[in-house]
């Protein structure tokens, strides 16, 4: 993980040195009394005028005791936006990822067990319509009907003013729907292919033959060991919600990661934008370790102690 982060840092700090202009080129844009003594003078004060690579080194001498950077659009230290925006996207991913966990895996096991059937047809049928949909479509189609046709609820997720926890909540139905919606599709047909696969192995077979009902069967030893599959699915699914979140933060005018990332980037706020592309890193690499070791509770075949010879 550590290796993937340095790895990281390195390949975004020298495409986003890359980009056109810099704050100093900002700056000189947005200012006509700015002479060119003036914009070297600021660019050697910030090390801008060094070799992209030796700013890296200098970034990240920085960084490894703690120090990333001021933010130039916020005027504040990058780990303090930072936090504030990262709490946001938590909540708004969790709740979504919750919600599709909840919905996918007993569609999943429903369609499993009703397979070939109209039940299992219209599951997927269902599941394919949900992949195949662009997340900014459904956002703008959900605003269009739940905000403008019906005005049941706000099309920004960002209420102005001193709000109530009702109507935090109220704000944040479009965005998690939207989430979820995108994901659930995909989570729902692995766990519909890991169960089907599941549910026709010996032992299944043989806990039927026990007398076991078939809720005993499917929840107790059916689920479990179709679970590992779904798992890894899943992990990956978590940074893709990370990501995903981008886009779904723009439509709702949502002030999360998402969102800053894209102004970040836009308003060529170099240091946040680093710091930012490497959480999300950081929080795929979280969600595949988290997944790794979720293995050896759902299957107790699986160890990661050294096995003696």
């Amino acid at each position: 993980m550590l290796t993937v982060i340095f790895v990281m840092s390195f390949v975004c700090y020298m495409l986003l040195g890359l980009m056109p202009g810099d704050p100093v080129d900002l700056l000189i844009s947005a200012d006509p009394n700015l002479t060119s003594e003036d914009a070297a003078r600021l660019k050697a004060l910030y090390g801008l005028d060094q070799p992209l690579f030796n700013r890296y080194l200098n970034w990240l001498a920085a960084a490894l005791q703690g120090d990333f950077g001021y933010s130039r659009l916020y005027a504040k230290p990058v780990l303090e936006v930072l936090w504030g925006a990262l709490e946001r996207t938590l909540v708004l991913m969790s709740i979504a990822f919750l919600l599709s966990v909840l919905l996918a895996i007993p569609t999943g096991m429903l369609a499993a067990r009703r397979i070939h059937t109209p039940t299992d047809y219209s599951i997927n049928f269902l599941c394919f319509a949900g992949i195949s949909i662009p997340s900014f479509w459904l956002a703008l189609m959900l605003i269009l009907l739940f905000s403008v046709i019906l005005g049941w609820l706000p099309a920004n997720a960002t209420p102005l003013g001193e709000v109530g926890f009702f109507q935090k909540a109220q704000a944040l139905i479009l965005p998690v729907i939207t989430l979820s919606l995108v994901s659930i599709g995909g989570v729902t047909r692995y766990v519909r292919s890991s169960m089907y696969e599941t549910l026709h192995q010996d032992y299944i077979t043989t806990a039927y033959a026990k007398g076991l009902s078939e809720s005993q069967v499917v929840w107790r030893h059916g689920l479990r060991n179709s679970m590992i599959p779904v798992v890894t699915i899943l992990s990956l699914d978590l940074g893709a919600f990370f990501s995903g979140a981008v886009i779904v933060e723009i439509m709702f005018a949502y002030p999360g990661m998402g969102k800053m990332l894209f102004d970040a980037i836009n308003g060529s706020d170099y240091n946040l934008a680093l710091v930012g592309l490497l959480l999300a890193t950081l929080v795929t690499l979280l969600a595949n370790f988290l997944a790794d070791i979720s293995y050896v509770s759902l299957d107790p075949r699986i160890s990661y102690q050294e096995q003696s010879k």
